[in-house]
């Protein structure tokens, strides 16, 4: 099966473990790079052309006014033609009780009808949110399957249940 597994991340400032910490890679780089390593295919980072703020607080404040206003920022690059991919692995951090709007616009952007959507959410125990069911409504002709949702100060640790999911999914 061809895979692509596309990430969301963000480095800096972040809240983990029940407090503030710097990190140099994001915690759904992390994750999202395993599931790459494990299920094969491109790996694909999800990056906007602006960069946010380092400062998590901050951070919040960009993504709860983006997710109001209903933006789509722009993407630093393009995902190229999926034509021949079956499978996409979807990473994400849970902002705001969803995707970070970057993944709004990766999603509108590319004809993923027919084809497989696994959710992957990293998080400090808000789960996938209603991530799932905004993918569902983005992308109504594409297959969703049930999302795993990873603590992202524990993503370390994630891969059995990473493995064992892309398993459970035909993916591996």
């Amino acid at each position: 099966m061809k895979t692509l597994t596309a990430y969301f991340s963000r480095r800096g400032m972040n809240y983990a473990g029940g407090k503030l910490v710097d990190l140099k890679v994001g915690n759904t780089e992390r994750a999202a790079r395993l599931a790459s390593e494990l299920a094969g295919g491109a790996l694909f980072e999800i990056r906007a052309e602006h960069e946010y703020p380092y400062d998590y607080r901050e951070c919040v404040e960009v993504s709860k006014e983006e997710l109001t206003s209903g933006a789509r920022p722009e993407l630093a690059v393009e995902p190229g033609d999926l034509s021949g991919v079956e499978a996409v692995i979807l990473c994400y951090p849970c902002w705001c009780g969803t995707m970070p709007m970057p993944v709004w616009t990766f999603l509108e952007g590319c004809d993923l009808a027919g084809k497989r959507i696994l959710p992957m959410c990293t998080n400090e125990g808000s789960g996938m949110g209603r991530s799932e069911a905004d993918i569902r409504r983005l992308c109504p002709e594409a297959v969703v399957e049930k999302g795993l949702s990873v603590k992202g100060s524990a993503v370390e640790s994630a891969g059995p249940a990473i493995e064992a999911w892309l398993k459970e999914n035909g993916v591996i």
